[in-house]
């Protein structure tokens, strides 16, 4: 019920902003509607600046508590080593098939959004045209202090840093437990903040629809309907290059797993949510076959490494707010990104919305304008349903091919084995 009221917040919000931006387009002077639309936006400022104030806490909580449940590193080096190139794989599949999409289809290109940039649009598009360098790239990746990269939220740097200190916990074993319980302690805190903040969602909307349409009329609602239809296509072909690939290494025996697979993919339609369906879809796994072992550490990696709905929408999304701001990003740039996005999305959490914290992170790295990440949060919703199944859906795929290959993949079976 709590979500639904959300969910039903947001739509109202986006309603109330049409009609009170709408009214202002029509009867007010092209110096009230500046005006109302910079003091408007300040409520959609509110917005992200909750978002950001998460990213860090978040990132690096979840991604080092995802590593150190690894286990033995040499124990599990051949089981992980087989589940890394699936999850290596299916990243870079989504995330192309998202920026491939994005680029046929150009969702954002019907909406102009460069007054909000004023008379600074110029240096905007000058400066995402520069791209990144290699020493750019370099000095986003490397941090020289934990601390200066939390403060400025340098995700990139945040995630290597969690990647040597999850690393660091698993070799040290049972010594680190009492922190490894922390971290997690501080992930599950994380994820309520993340609630906390979405509730703050229908004042962003509210202020960034009422802004928009003060300028420019109810033509920006043609963009959502654009945007969510190209996105349902996207999800359509990732699904057919998902189940294709399965079929390929299970052979008839993906159709069974699609089958087993629908209780739960129910749940994270419905929830939006990828964590909630953890549970249910671990024992499905196991009844279909998978042994307990694999399925107990393919499927918590799976969670941190291999959301495929979330990361093929990363690269959509982002390109889409790029294109609704009228900024050109060439090849090389766009590549770039999505060198970017492969990294970041590693520390990404299966809960709602939890994506559109790399996005916005994203944004601002190639100075695309963060505040667009609001303009795509009425949508959202709907998007989240679609790529939360998706995720459960690869993550369901990646543990039975990785059983498939370690030869543990048994017949079908109603009675869980509560063998290791």
């Amino acid at each position: 019920m709590k979500k639904n009221r959300l969910t039903i917040m947001i739509l109202l919000a986006m309603l109330l902003g049409g009609i009170v931006g709408y009214i202002v387009n029509v009867s007010a002077s092209p110096e009230f509607i500046t005006g109302f639309s910079d003091k408007i936006k300040l409520l959609g400022t509110i917005f992200i600046r909750l978002v950001k104030m998460i990213i860090a806490p978040l990132v690096f909580s979840t991604l080092v508590v995802g590593i150190a449940k690894m286990g033995d590193l040499k124990a599990v080096g051949r089981v992980g080593g087989k589940a890394m190139l699936w999850f290596v794989s299916a990243s870079l599949v989504s995330l192309l098939l998202g920026l491939v999409l994005v680029n046929i289809f150009k969702p954002g290109a019907s909406i102009d959004l460069s007054y909000a940039q004023g008379s600074s649009i110029d240096d905007l598009v000058k400066n995402s045209q520069e791209g990144f360098t290699l020493k750019k790239f370099i000095e986003h990746i490397v941090p020289q202090s934990i601390v200066e990269a939390m403060s400025h939220n340098e995700i990139l740097q945040i995630v290597v840093f969690s990647i040597f200190f999850g690393v660091a916990m698993t070799a040290l074993g049972d010594y680190t437990k009492p922190i490894l319980k922390a971290l997690d302690v501080l992930a599950h805190i994380t994820l309520k903040m993340v609630n906390y903040v979405m509730n703050f969602a229908p004042l962003g909307v509210f202020g960034a629809l009422a802004a928009v349409i003060a300028i420019n009329g109810l033509g920006i609602f043609k963009f959502y309907l654009v945007y969510f239809l190209y996105f349902l296509i996207g999800i359509f072909v990732l699904w057919l290059l998902l189940i294709g690939v399965g079929y390929m290494i299970l052979g008839k025996r993906v159709f069974d797993l699609l089958k087993r697979l629908g209780n739960p993919l129910l749940i994270a339609f419905s929830t939006t949510s990828s964590e909630a369906v953890f549970p249910k879809l671990t024992e499905e796994l196991q009844k279909f076959g998978c042994k307990k072992s694999i399925v107990s550490f393919i499927l918590p990696l799976g969670y941190s490494f291999n959301l495929d709905g979330s990361m093929m929408y990363m690269t959509f999304a982002s390109m889409a707010i790029a294109q609704a701001y009228g900024i050109q990003l060439d090849l090389a740039t766009q590549l770039t990104m999505l060198l970017v996005l492969m990294i970041t999305s590693k520390g990404i959490a299966g809960v709602p919305r939890a994506s559109l914290v790399i996005v916005l992170a994203t944004c601002a790295m190639f100075n695309i304008p963060p505040e667009g990440v609001a303009l795509i949060l009425p949508i959202d919703h709907f998007c989240d349903m679609f790529r939360s199944a998706t995720n459960a859906v690869g993550n369901g795929l990646a543990t039975s091919v990785v059983s498939k290959w370690e030869g543990e993949l048994g017949p079908e079976t109603e009675i869980l084995d509560t063998e290791a």
